[in-house]
């Protein structure tokens, strides 16, 4: 039998991936997983490729995680600042695009605080793009790492229920986990201020909840979110204590959690407003997680984020998933 394809030269997003090719990445996501329990945690799959990492906006675990993704997989990697490259002197993306294309990358990933940029860059270079997160329109990665840690936790994300809480308007957080989560046959929910829930979710299967506890009794998965406050030109809220009270997770309301649920977050975490410090902290203890209650996994997304950068590099590389009798050099 054939090895699964993964036909796409580009990751741009979720919207337009089937289940199927969802599947390959997951699927791949847990090989390359293996690897990184390891000992020697470097496999050759990638050797001899080039890939450039151009961030320009402030990133910790998702510029962190492509680095060491593209150095596990063997290739060449080169690290671009916006803030030191020629678009400071004025350079248009186009002939950015063009000047990388010339230096013969295989892989160019891509972090812009404007939608779209990803895109644009498909037509300026023959290279692979990974679309890092761009504006309010998508985050694929970070979806896929939110996909595959509930896959580990519950196994078939078919049938559950996913709620997503915060700010979902200018979230492309949100948008790429609707997309992703949907695809595999999840349910998902939003809960937030109205002023901050995008108009046309319905579209998409979603249902809209006003307050928190409303939900949570059902939730399998609950995604919080970080208030976008550099996307926002307003306060949407009347103050962070009131945004706390009614859309915080704590002590207070997780009591009305599934005994099995998990609570996800792509981070960086506002201690005492999207979540309580102490539930914060059981991410990083275990032992301070309420017996009998919902796991903080959140620190798991960030290790799980290493094995799908590498599977999504890998992926967009070759269009074969990797297992680990693909290769054991280090």
């Amino acid at each position: 039998m054939s090895a699964p394809t993964f036909n796409r030269k580009h990751l741009l997003g979720l919207h337009d991936l089937t289940a199927e090719e969802l599947g390959v990445i997951l699927d791949t996501t847990q090989s390359f997983k293996e690897v990184l329990n390891r000992p020697i945690k470097k496999v050759p799959s990638l050797r001899g490729r080039t890939i450039m990492n151009f961030f320009s906006e402030a990133s910790t675990r998702t510029k962190t995680s492509f680095e060491l993704a593209a150095k596990r997989l063997s290739a060449d990697l080169l690290g671009i600042q916006a803030s030191t490259s020629s678009l400071n002197k004025g350079e248009s993306l186009k002939d950015m695009g063009e000047t990388l294309t010339a230096m013969r990358p295989d892989i160019i990933i891509i972090r812009h605080q404007n939608s779209g940029v990803p895109e644009l860059f498909t037509r300026y270079t023959d290279a692979a793009i990974v679309n890092a997160g761009d504006g309010s329109h998508e985050h694929p990665t970070q979806a896929l790492i939110d996909m595959f840690t509930a896959r580990e936790a519950h196994g078939s994300l078919a049938g559950k229920n996913v709620v997503i809480v915060g700010d979902i308007r200018h979230s492309r957080v949100a948008r790429s986990n609707i997309y992703g989560f949907s695809k595999l046959g999840a349910r998902v929910s939003v809960v937030g201020p109205q002023t901050l829930i995008p108009s046309g979710l319905e579209r998409f299967g979603v249902e809209y909840y006003h307050r928190l506890r409303d939900i949570l009794p059902q939730a399998d998965i609950v995604i919080l979110l970080r208030i976008q406050k550099e996307r926002q030109g307003a306060s949407n809220f009347p103050t962070l204590r009131e945004y706390a009270r009614f859309f915080g997770l704590g002590e207070d309301n997780i009591h009305f959690m599934k005994e099995d649920a998990i609570i996800l977050h792509p981070g960086p975490i506002n201690r005492g407003v999207e979540i309580s410090p102490k539930l914060a902290n059981a991410a990083v203890l275990p032992e301070r997680r309420y017996p009998g209650q919902p796991r903080n996994l959140i620190l798991d997304q960030v290790t799980n984020g290493i094995a799908v950068r590498m599977a999504v590099l890998y992926l967009v590389a070759t269009h074969t998933a990797w297992s680990v009798a693909d290769g054991d050099e280090s």
